[in-house]
This record gives structure tokens, sequence and C-alpha cells, in this order.
């Protein structure tokens, strides 16, 4: 049965790589999915994380490049891969690596220090019209990601000048928000789960968030941008790639590994935990995902003039 698709499993330890620091929004899942992974005793082999921080997960996912054909080397996945190719920040594509699932959908919460004269959404709203460039932002993991786009829909909304934007980038949610917390930023976007700690110390406070409904637990008092008439709803989705050229038998392996187990009661309590929605797909759903995602992105980075080319043609 070697030809089969049922006949591949791992045959020695697997990589699996995070495109961020400990602790970062690429890492989280990669920790949560090692540990599902290993106490539902899913694998025969250990796995072992890896951090390549850099380019918003671009160096994690060039590392898939140097195992061609690898089936034991996995990276978490995220926009990232995306924009970095429209804004020229990488020359890689998704297709060029080979796409296993999605998992989840985490949302960008807007936040500030806990004495922040920034009191509410609308208040950022009007500062930005009034002086988008007065409003200096720390943002993780990259330019042009979706932290980046919901900023930007947020502030075209407002009247704001888009590109006049005040950005400081971090590899990390948690440097970003240690950023705000040092007052060297005025606003932080991040996903919301990253801000907890410090939201529960009481260190800083969320305006909104950018989920469609509002978030359960400890954002249950914070509005959504759509509540307030922002057409802002926009999430960071986390999945699972792995090197080009890699065997179907593997394929079909890791898809019936990481759909078992996201079905588990633990990955679950993980999502409810860390408020990420279930949005999982694999296969040819999860390929026409990475589709639509392309075009859309590629539309809201156009509109919003943060795509390259658009700047050789400014007047």
């Amino acid at each position: 049965m070697s030809g089969t698709t049922e006949s591949w499993r791992p045959e020695r330890e697997v990589q699996l790589v995070a495109g961020t620091p400990p602790g970062g929004g690429q890492d989280r899942p990669a920790r949560a999915l090692i540990e599902v992974l290993g106490a539902q005793k899913l694998l025969d082999q250990t796995v072992t994380l890896i951090n390549i921080p850099g380019r918003g997960g671009g160096n994690a996912w060039d590392y898939l490049t140097q195992h061609q054909g690898d089936p034991h080397v996995l990276a978490i996945n995220s926009p990232t891969i995306i924009s970095n190719l429209l804004l020229g920040v990488s020359k890689l594509s998704y297709k060029d690596l080979t796409p296993l699932a999605n998992l989840y959908t985490e949302y960008p919460a807007f936040i500030v220090r806990a004495d922040a004269a920034l009191a509410s959404g609308e208040d950022l709203l009007r500062r930005l019209k009034q002086n988008t460039a007065g409003v200096r932002i720390a943002l993780a993991t990259a330019i042009g990601n979706t932290n980046h786009i919901a900023l930007a829909q947020v502030t075209e909304h407002a009247g704001g000048d888009v590109r006049g934007l005040v950005i400081d980038v971090f590899d990390s949610a948690p440097d970003a928000i240690a950023h705000v917390i040092a007052g060297k930023a005025e606003l932080g976007v991040i996903t919301a789960v990253s801000a907890v700690p410090e939201l529960t110390a009481g260190a800083l406070r969320a305006l909104a968030v950018s989920a469609p409904t509002r978030l359960n637990g400890l954002f249950a008092a914070v509005p959504t941008w759509a509540e307030g008439g922002v057409a802002c709803r926009i999430g960071m989705w986390r999945g699972v790639i792995a090197p080009p050229a890699i065997p179907a038998a593997a394929i079909a392996f890791w898809d019936r590994t990481l759909a078992a187990a996201t079905k588990t009661e633990a990955w679950h309590q993980v999502l409810a935990q860390k408020f990420w929605a279930d949005t999982y797909l694999a296969g040819d759903a999860e390929r026409a995902f990475l589709d639509r995602e392309h075009d859309l992105m590629a539309g809201m980075l156009g509109e919003l003039g943060l795509l390259p080319q658009q700047e050789s043609h400014k007047t």
C-alpha cells in the first residue's frame, strides 16, 4: 500500500515554524496546536517549535522553501503571506508552498494606555480626521497586514489621510504593546488576545475591535467598529502550510491529523480562551479561500494607496 494516501506517517521529529518571536501572533497557534497534538496522541513523533521572526512571517516561509518535498517541516500561515507579495516585501506566494488548512480567525483590537486621552472609538475617529500624523501608532507584525488594513479602513472612514499614518512596526504584538505602555505610541493595533494580560491588569484599555460581532469575556463591553457605522470587519486568520512538492500521501495525512486536532474539546477550549473564531478549512476549500483573500487584499490595498506600483504613479 506504499502508493496510497493512507501510507505516509512522520518518520522523525516534526518542525513547526512560527514567523514571530515567542508570544507573537504566529507563535501562539503553533504552541496551542503542538499541545493538542501531543495531548490527544495524534502523532507518533514529537513536534518541535522553531521561531524564525521577521518580515511578518516571511523569513519562516522562506525557510520552508529550503525543505522542498519534506513534510516533516510545517509553518503557521497568516495573511501576511499574501500582503508581503503584494507589497513587494517578498516574491513568495502561498501558491509556491503547500497550504494545508486554515485553523481559525482572530480580530484586531485598538488599544491605548489606561490613562490615555483617547476615551473611545469616536475620539480616535475625530483625532484621525483632525491630524492623522498626530496619532503615533504601534502595529504588529507588518505593513499591509490585516491589522494595518483595519487601521486604514478606520482612518479612511474618519476622513483622515491614510498615507499620513505614523506607524512603528514590530515583529510581535507584545513588543507593540510595550511600546504603547511606555508612552512611545498613543495607539496600538494588535490581535485582541495579545492584549489580555495588560487589559486584565488595567494597564490598557480597548477602544474597539474589528470583529463582525462583539467578542466574549473580557471584550464583551468593547464595541465593534461596525456598531459605530465603520465598515471594518476584518480578521487575521491563521493556518498551517508546508513546503512545496510534498507527497500526496503526506498531504492526506496532515489533512486527517489537523482535522482531528481541531475537532477536539481541547482545541475548542483554546479557541474560547483566546477569543479565536473557528474558521477551519482544508483542501480545495482552503485553496479557494486563499484565492479570495488574495483578491480581497489586493483590492483593499489598492484602494488605500498602499501598493508599491501606485507610488511610482503619484504626481
